[in-house]
């Protein structure tokens, strides 16, 4: 690789203008305050910690015909505030290391277009990790140590994600954070509020959602392969290069529609299960799209697509298994 220019000798100081900053494709028209929170928080995305509290307890209703909603909402919340945390200490931490400069790719970000400070984008990312935190007291009180396990470990990792000495935004193992914590952490553990136990057909389920969670990542670090390749960023993208990362996304989106059939043996159902080969078309023509579509502002589209998706996925699979 060639010499990288540091990271640091390309920050941008604070108050820079904002039009210094705009990412290709997009208006650098400053919007309210209200809205430079919202596009901040990254709502396009969202979806991705709701699917696998939906998942999880699905999966539990589909062997104890029980439901108990309040530990679901709060689990729902709390898996939720985690990742706006986590995207709201992104947007600070990739400005301040250099990340965020005039030529990524990706929509702007509230903090390095000046719409908010360093500070204020701070303080909201503790601000949610501290409300989950809160919402996390309850949950460890009606399920136990277990959830403290969980809990604690999703909070340092979703700091971890780009804070500390060694981000793992900036390292090759984004794609396993995430199959780790909103796959098996999230399903896991919204199965286990639901039953007390853990049983091998929501680890299964998990997989499957982490992996179609994860394929969000690749779709976002393959978009900005370049710019991050200059940054210093060695995401899995980077490492892999563009032809390697296509099968690993193909793989990532893939994989859940051939876990089908053991999940339907481990829960007992049927052909109900079948429901998620709905979105299978879809699926392909995305991988198809993402093939051949060079890295530049479209990728946004199909970031979003791909949470799109996993979405539809995790709804058929969820009817699937409650009826």
């Amino acid at each position: 690789m060639n010499s990288i220019t540091p990271p640091e000798s390309r920050r941008l100081p604070a108050g820079t203008p904002a039009h210094t900053a705009s990412a290709p494709g997009f208006s650098a028209a400053r919007p309210s305050l209200v809205g430079a929170w919202w596009l901040a928080l990254r709502p396009k995305t969202l979806t991705v910690s709701a699917a696998p509290v939906l998942v999880g307890s699905a999966v539990a209703w589909s062997q104890t015909q029980t439901f108990y909603l309040l530990p679901a909402l709060i689990a729902l919340l709390a898996a939720m505030l985690i990742q706006i945390g986590t995207n709201l200490h992104n947007d600070v931490a990739d400005f301040e290391r250099g990340a965020d400069t005039p030529d990524r790719l990706g929509p702007p970000r509230a903090t390095a277009m000046g719409w908010l400070t360093g500070a204020a984008v701070r303080r909201g990312a503790w601000i949610a990790f501290g409300l989950a935190f809160n919402f996390g007291v309850y949950l460890v009180w009606y399920g136990g140590w277990p959830i403290v396990a969980i809990g604690l470990a999703s909070l340092v990792a979703g700091w971890a994600y780009t804070g500390g000495p060694r981000p793992i935004a900036y390292s090759p193992f984004g794609e396993v954070f995430v199959l780790l914590f909103f796959g098996l952490a999230a399903v896991g553990g919204s199965y286990y509020l639901q039953t007390l136990t853990l049983d091998p057909a929501a680890l299964v389920a998990a997989a499957m959602v982490g992996m179609l969670a994860a394929a969000v990542i690749t779709v976002n670090n393959t978009r900005d392969l370049d710019t991050d390749a200059r940054a210093g960023k060695r995401t899995l993208a980077v490492f892999l290069g563009r032809q390697r990362i296509e099968l690993v996304f193909a793989a990532e989106m893939l994989a859940p529609f051939a876990l089908l059939p053991l999940l339907a043996g481990l829960a007992g159902r049927g052909w109900s299960l079948a429901l998620p080969l709905l979105a299978l078309p879809a699926i392909v023509a995305l991988i198809a799209r993402f093939r051949r579509e060079p890295a530049g502002p479209a990728f946004n589209e199909l970031l979003a697509r791909t949470a799109q998706l996993q979405l539809l996925f995790c709804v058929l699979l969820v009817a699937g298994l409650a009826f």
